[in-house]
């Protein structure tokens, strides 16, 4: 719960820069522009196309508020106003996404994501939604499994057995590849009987999430809100930060469920 209360209260601390920020547009034009560089008043007047009395007034009211200061005849951003841009832009990128993704989190079970990388969630933002088709119904599942043979290390969360799956994951492990696989605790003996791995690490999770993250891939799948895996849609990606965040994930679940 103080994990909550903690993002929640970053989350309004957020919205207020927002604000601040974005009910001046001579505003927004010099945080920009100092954003990328310092400069000084003529710079900034050149640089954005306002008037000096506008940039002089506002960014007065910027030091103000100690989001710029004055060296040497230029005006600096602060640590902290570099922080809440930051922010802000992540917020932006967050948005994005969840538009972008509506179909795989609209009616499907999120809360059991760590918040720890739901505050990450912008990394995600060079994903893919893959969806399935009446003309390809199985393109999820068949894509899952060239991922996986194609594998040099994997990590997954596997929250129901696919027979097709846990094949080419025990090959792997003959193969000496890195395998690291954490299934339900309630049917971590159907897992083992069913597989043949021995080294199967259970969770606690009633409801989860597909989890794969490879040496080059990570996918992400969701349970719907009536209780059955959708596979028809899973968030995929190659790009670097999506790794990133997908090992995150893995590592944040794994330590919730210790």
């Amino acid at each position: 719960m103080f994990k909550n209360d903690e993002y929640l209260e970053d989350l309004d601390t957020i919205f207020e820069e927002v604000k601040f920020s974005a009910n001046s547009f001579v505003r927004l034009k010099i945080l920009a522009t100092l954003f990328e560089k310092p400069q000084n008043m003529k710079e900034m007047t050149d640089h954005t196309g306002l008037s000096y009395s506008s940039v002089s007034s506002n960014i007065h009211d910027m030091e103000l508020k100690h989001m710029a200061y004055r060296e040497n005849n230029k005006y600096y951003l602060t640590s902290s106003a570099k922080v809440k841009i930051q922010n802000i832009l992540e917020l932006k990128r967050v948005i994005c996404l969840l538009n972008e993704f509506f179909n795989i989190l609209d009616g499907h079970i999120v809360d059991v994501i760590p918040n720890e990388s739901v505050a990450e969630l912008y990394l995600l933002g060079k994903a893919n939604l893959m969806e399935s088709s009446g003309v390809d119904a199985y393109r999820t599942y068949n894509f899952i499994e060239k991922c996986l043979l194609d594998a040099e290390s994997v990590k997954c969360i596997m929250p129901f057995y696919q027979e097709q799956f846990f094949t080419v994951l025990c090959d792997l492990i003959s193969k000496n590849r890195d395998v690291e696989i954490l299934v339900p605790k309630r049917d971590l003996e159907v897992f083992e009987e069913k597989s043949g791995i021995e080294y199967l690490t259970p969770f606690n999770e009633m409801d989860s999430f597909l989890l794969i993250v490879t040496d080059s891939v990570m996918i992400l799948g969701l349970f719907m809100e009536n209780g059955f895996f959708d596979q028809n849609r899973l968030l995929t990606s190659k790009n670097e930060e999506s790794l990133e965040w997908a090992n995150r994930l893995f590592k944040n679940f794994k330590k919730k469920n210790k």
